[in-house]
């Protein structure tokens, strides 16, 4: 898998990914939107609670989102003009390594099989960003990241307050943490555009399923894993709201 020439060394693979032919297999469609007319049919009773559609679409959004988020921070990181970029890289690559991991932990508890590769949408915004350079660059991937980051928020919410699984509800609940963490440092930046990431959030064109697809992993492949990133110290827990004054 080729995302952007920053990514040799960024991830590694490890185990086989087991593929089951059950209903929790790989979905034909999975991507940025709900493809289904009813995510909330229960597809498995687990011991951990019943898991819906919209628990496994979850699962997987999660994890596509930190094969594309990861590579776009190690570029901030590396090229990113200002400390506050590098900061925002930081944290993506310590966030979505974190998120990888649960993921990876528990979607064979629940029979989920996960992607290797993004969408193909999600794949561009990785050569998007990759194509720019100096102030054009940190621009660009911060407009991305939010926009991106923006349009989760709703769904985790979403999930958290509507999924009968604890393994889920323990992934929402982590994935809300980070969500949270990664807007506020890219908001950091300064380079928000509020009204162009608000019109791109709610206006954004009916792309086809096959680009919102990430699609599903070799029979036999072994699982890409986001390599940990201890090294850079960085706490991806919700942040504190900032304080706005005494009351008297």
């Amino acid at each position: 898998m080729r995302i952007s020439r920053s990514t040799a060394g960024t991830v590694f693979v490890g185990g086989a990914l087991v593929l089951t032919l059950s209903a929790l297999a790989y979905p034909a469609m999975l991507g940025v939107e709900n493809t289904s007319s009813d995510t909330s049919r229960i597809i498995a009773n687990t011991r951990w609670g019943p898991l819906t559609e919209a628990d496994r679409d979850f699962v997987v959004k999660v994890r596509a989102a930190g094969l594309w988020e990861y590579p776009l921070g190690e570029m901030a990181l590396e090229r990113g003009t200002t400390p506050a970029m590098k900061e925002a890289g930081a944290h993506l690559l310590v966030g979505h390594s974190g998120l990888d991991a649960l993921c990876r932990k528990i979607a064979p508890e629940l029979g989920i099989t996960l992607p290797n590769q993004p969408s193909p949408q999600q794949q561009q915004f990785v050569a998007t960003a990759d194509s720019k350079s100096g102030k054009e660059f940190d621009s660009t991937a911060v407009t991305i990241m939010r926009v991106a980051h923006g349009r989760i928020f709703p769904t985790v919410a979403s999930i958290r307050a509507s999924t009968q699984n604890t393994l889920v509800r323990q992934l929402a609940d982590l994935t809300n943490d980070t969500v949270l963490d990664h807007i506020t440092v890219l908001e950091k930046t300064g380079l928000v555009n509020y009204e162009q990431v608000n019109f791109q959030q709610t206006s954004s064109p009916k792309l086809p399923d096959e680009q919102l697809t990430p699609p599903p992993p070799q029979p036999g492949s072994p699982i890409v894993v986001l390599k940990p990133r201890p090294d850079l110290n960085v706490n991806t827990a919700s942040p504190q709201p900032s304080p706005s004054g005494t009351v008297g």
